[in-house]
């Protein structure tokens, strides 16, 4: 599996799969959450309030897939990232499984590429050098039957420069 690293906007990513740092509602939000809402149109959020009225949402560590709507991947998949406690509430094993229950569910829908954005890094205030970290080995270690490459997109230099480090 091949790793890459962009510094710029998901929405724009030409990939099978942009990866969401949703909320637990699925209902759109700010930072990376409201922006591929915003680019990706409704059909987005029609699916993410079909999941909801299904299951009551997305908890912490889980993931949910959807139609891209007018984003130029195939689909999103929504997953929701722990917010920073301090580090005593399990929050590196609640990140991992975001990671992990996403690349399980983009090689369930036979994709080829993903894209992840810095997930908890921003209003969740995941420490970005801890959550590089997670990202990368979590990534490095999961074994894909269809997914050939993974692309980290940061959108701030201070991130890019953390996974640059890394990889």
């Amino acid at each position: 599996m091949e790793i890459q690293l962009v510094q710029g906007d998901i929405t724009q990513m030409q990939v099978d799969v942009i990866v969401n740092a949703a909320n637990s509602g699925l209902l759109g939000g700010g930072g990376v959450d409201g922006a591929i809402h915003r680019a990706g149109g409704p059909v987005i959020m029609d699916e993410c309030r079909k999941i909801r009225a299904r299951q009551g949402g997305c908890p912490t560590g889980e993931a949910v897939i959807t139609n891209a709507g007018n984003l130029k991947a195939h689909h999103v998949i929504h997953t929701v990232g722990p917010v920073w406690q301090g580090g005593r509430s399990g929050e590196s094993e609640k990140l991992r499984a975001c990671y992990v229950n996403s690349l399980k569910l983009a090689d369930e829908h036979l994709a080829g590429s993903i894209a992840f954005p810095n997930i908890s890094t921003g209003v969740y205030a995941y420490p970005k050098s801890e959550a590089a970290r997670v990202a990368v080995d979590t990534v490095r270690n999961y074994h894909s039957r269809t997914i050939k490459k993974v692309i980290f997109v940061c959108f701030d230099a201070e991130n890019y420069a953390l996974y640059q480090h890394l990889l």
